[in-house]
């Protein structure tokens, strides 16, 4: 039986997966401002990820019998010196929510919650990939620097990125 402290901490987690929506959405509007229509395209996908995860954990909540309650949220950081510091924010945020899974991961085997356990190992599958995708992604802006090209390139790849929901 899922208890009441564990119940509310996924319901947090929900919420802050909202949040990193909002954050995503604000860095998408960065880049739009800075003409990134590439790099804009890739945080709003990377938002309606965000949302996927948090309704995830609403269906996760409901058929577990326990009710949702929504929070307000913070102003997420607006501007950045630059496209690689707005991808090294979005990275520190996804450690973030890398800490706050493993805390939800260490309060459900502490309650012996089996099917928690076996719910929140999507989540942390996602964020192994979430992290590795961001540093791979700062790496190679790194690299490129000053090469206006090829970080013209990245944006129209970013261009290019879609997200299609598996099935909840």
């Amino acid at each position: 039986m899922l208890n009441d402290s564990l119940s509310k901490a996924l319901n947090d987690q929900l919420n802050y997966e909202l949040y990193s929506a909002h954050v995503y959405l604000a860095i998408a509007a960065y880049c739009s401002g800075e003409s990134l229509d590439g790099f804009a395209n890739f945080f709003m996908v990377q938002a309606e990820e965000e949302k996927f995860h948090a309704m995830k954990i609403y269906k996760y909540l409901n058929d577990r019998g326990k009710r949702v309650t929504m929070a307000g949220m913070d102003t997420p950081l607006n501007e950045y010196k630059s496209t690689l510091d707005a991808f090294e924010h979005a990275f520190e945020h996804e450690q973030e929510v890398t800490r706050r899974i493993y805390h939800l991961s260490d309060l459900a085997m502490n309650d012996r919650e089996h099917a928690t356990i076996q719910f929140l190992k999507w989540f942390i599958d996602e964020q192994v990939e979430e992290e590795s995708m961001f540093d791979t992604i700062i790496n190679k802006l790194k690299r490129i620097d000053k090469d206006s090209n090829a970080f013209f390139m990245m944006d129209a790849e970013f261009a290019l990125r879609t997200f299609t929901p598996p099935a909840l």
